[in-house]
């Protein structure tokens, strides 16, 4: 029966495919009659515009790469730099990720890389980890493979082809969101204009400029193609052969992406969300939606094999959320039509899938084995005001940039561009003529199968829908997290593009005002060229000559400091010494010298965020004892001592390191109405530098600049009056 059932299914979306296609076919050939054009000279105009379309796409893309390219040769003089040089420009946890990608390259086989990546204890002082699945190192492994594979070993030196590879993406980030918004307006116009607006608001819509090798980097150029193909599935009316492959690409890139970022799933939840919307208010077809979540379910299942069975993508909120969808889809379908059961399942669906979702995720976390990031839900309660918490490392996280509300800054960049307004005007035309298409489904009226120019019903169009919610959703999220405007900001980019230069948005609006004095298709058809012309000229005359200023001016990178300590390590420190210091730095020595560190600036590890805290006591007011207890508990053997955190002047008031160590360790003296009494002892990195006793018992100093000062941990303490 099952088997039967499954050759029926196949057999009815066979129809299906015949029967769209067919359908298209037949409006194209009505149409063509009504304009007295041939087939042979329809086709040859369609070949054309999908040619140079295409064309146009593909050279945005490698455009972008290029200026990318050139702009960091200008800013860092890379190729005049030295191969330390060079490696001191990646800060941070982009330091260790390249340290990794060195380490492949170095092995005497990939095989033998992969394992010693895999059981890794030559990083971090007694710890063994498995740095593949704990830190997302696929696109390192990949990198190593195409490098070796390729030869390109005698053509191309292994920092370039890393950063060729991120840059090319970027290239390929760049043309899927021109795809996309070609898509949805039917003209590359909308591509080229998006393409402007990305590139001229690079400060808000990539952090390329500051972190290449971070994970979203590399992960959000798959999940923009993802998009472009989901937009494609989605519409109307489409072939069978064009939705194949678009349901083909969404697998793909689906995948891929959540191979590449370990919060790739919480970005894939909120498109889960998106289409569910969709699907509740019956603007797309059901089947489509389900066979996404199919995909999801998909990924998530290849994911946590390949991912070394990565519990953390069990216990997801989108496996939960899809399972639940799922669910709740079965026992709505299983309900007989007209039934009072079927229509309060109907008006109660939402509350139904939410929970059964939140139902199924609890239950999951109770019978998985799992490690959970405690500190991601004290963050959310303290961030959200339901707790305050004077621990270090949940303030030092809220004081991050990335991590505050978004400044005003920010908003009048995108008004300078004239990206915001155009946006702002085609979500609300959008929101309205969704609404209007909402309360006549919830009326009984029937979606229409083809929407026309004239009919002015663009919210009838499910890929439009589907990118209003989702920029909606993501603009929720930006308003909280500045971090979050880097996934927020392209789509802004992309849906205003699209409204400006669609001819259905123009006439949506003449629907609305109902103009007589001028025939509106006439009108919305001049508009969707002339609107788009006069912001490109505008653009290309205010923005174009400071462009063009960042890629003559050379800037100059250079910190003597750095480069100096790194060379004192190389050629002085013992070869079992271990270092320890400010995460961000220990990433930088574990990059440019190859030492083992006692810390790393990553923060999806409650066992290292406890070393950072614990590490990070050198800048506070504890005693000689109680630093030198912390740092030979983790086997140190030398401190590395920062001048420019030990006196930091920061431009907020307690975000500095040392001001949120006084707090979680009490030595505030008056802060608002609570009262602290005084530490005992200064501050350690102050009185280190003074070469007295205690401290020179315990401490030695054996190197420093200005910006550094290096001591080397007494193993044998000598006592000193």
């Amino acid at each position: 029966k099952m088997s039967s059932g499954a050759a029926d299914l196949r057999q009815r979306k066979k129809q299906n495919c015949s029967e769209s296609d067919k359908m298209a076919t037949e409006q194209r050939n009505k149409e063509n009659s009504k304009l007295g054009r041939s087939p042979k000279y329809m086709l040859i105009q369609r070949f054309a515009k999908l040619f140079f379309g295409c064309l146009a796409a593909v050279t945005s893309g490698m455009m972008y790469a290029v200026y990318l390219s050139t702009y960091h040769e200008r800013k860092f003089w890379f190729s005049s730099r030295q191969e330390l040089e060079r490696e001191i420009t990646f800060q941070g946890d982009s330091a260790i990720y390249y340290s990794f990608y060195k380490e492949l390259l170095k092995a005497p086989s990939f095989e033998r890389g992969v394992y010693e990546l895999t059981h890794n204890n030559k990083t971090v002082s007694l710890k063994t980890i498995n740095a593949v699945q704990q830190m997302t190192l696929y696109p390192e492994l990949i990198a190593s493979v195409l490098y070796q594979a390729s030869g390109s070993e005698e053509v191309i030196e292994p920092v370039y082809f890393y950063i060729g590879i991120v840059f090319g993406l970027q290239g390929i980030y760049v043309t899927a969101l021109f795809v996309t918004s070609w898509v949805m307006s039917g003209t590359w116009l909308a591509g080229m204009l998006t393409v402007a607006w990305f590139i001229i608001n690079r400060t808000d819509t990539t952090r390329i400029d500051y972190s290449i090798p971070s994970r979203e980097n590399w992960a959000l150029p798959y999940f923009a193609c993802q998009v472009a193909a989901l937009t494609g599935y989605l519409k109307k009316n489409l072939n069978c052969s064009a939705e194949k492959f678009c349901y083909l690409l969404v697998n793909a890139s689906t995948y891929t992406f959540m191979m590449m970022w370990e919060y790739s799933h919480y970005l894939l939840l909120v498109q889960a969300i998106s289409l569910f919307l969709l699907d509740s208010f019956a603007l797309a077809q059901t089947e489509k939606v389900h066979e996404v979540y199919k995909i999801y379910l998909f990924s998530l299942f290849l994911g946590y094999l390949l991912q070394f069975e990565n519990s953390a993508l069990l216990v997801s909120p989108l496996l939960s959320f899809v399972a639940a969808l799922m669910l709740s889809k079965c026992l709505q379908m299983n309900m007989k039509k007209g039934t009072f059961m079927s229509r309060l399942l109907k008006i109660m669906y939402i509350y139904l899938v939410l929970t059964v979702a939140v139902t199924l995720n609890f239950l999951l976390k109770m019978f998985v084995p799992h490690k959970e990031n405690e500190h991601l839900l004290k963050f959310i309660e303290v961030k959200l005001g339901l707790n305050t918490t004077k621990n270090f490392t949940m303030n030092w996280l809220l004081c991050q940039e990335s991590l505050q509300a978004p400044s005003q800054d920010f908003f009048l960049r995108l008004t300078q561009s004239s990206l915001l307004p155009f946006y702002i005007l085609v979500l609300i035309i959008c929101l309205f003529s969704v609404t209007q298409v909402i309360f006549r489904r919830i009326c009984g009226e029937p979606l229409r199968e083809t929407v026309k120019l004239e009919d002015g019903r663009i919210g009838e169009r499910p890929e439009i829908v589907y990118h209003v919610i989702h920029t909606i959703l993501l603009g929720c999220l930006a308003m909280c997290l500045e971090g979050m405007k880097y996934l927020w900001t392209p789509y802004v980019c992309m849906l205003a593009a699209f409204g400006v230069c669609s001819p259905e948005l123009w006439m949506t609006l003449f629907k609305w005002l109902r103009l007589k004095a001028v025939h509106p298709i006439l009108l919305a058809l001049i508009l969707s060229m002339a609107v788009p012309t006069i912001i490109g000229f505008s653009l290309w005359k205010e923005f174009f000559p400071r462009i063009m200023t960042e890629l003559t001016e050379l800037q100059e990178f250079y910190d003597p400091d750095t480069v100096e300590l790194m060379t004192w390590i190389k050629r002085q420190a013992p070869v079992a010494a271990v270092f320890a210091g400010s995460p961000q730095l220990m990433g930088v020595i574990k990059l440019c010298t190859g030492w083992m560190v006692s810390s790393l600036p990553l923060y999806n590890d409650d066992d290292l965020l406890k070393r950072n805290e614990n590490i990070y006591q050198i800048y506070s007011k504890r005693s000689a004892e109680d630093i030198y207890k912390i740092l030979t508990s983790y086997k140190a053997s030398f401190l590395v001592i920062e001048d420019s955190i030990c006196n930091e002047v920061g431009p907020v008031r307690g975000c500095r390191v040392k001001d949120l160590l006084d707090i979680a360790n009490g030595h505030v003296v008056c802060e608002e109405d609570d009262n602290y009494a005084y530490s005992k002892y200064g501050r350690f990195c102050h009185e280190i530098k003074m070469n007295y006793s205690p401290y020179v018992n315990y401490f030695t100093r054996v190197y420093w600049n200005r910006s550094y000062f290096v001591y080397r941990i007494n193993t044998v303490i000598s006592f000193q009056s």
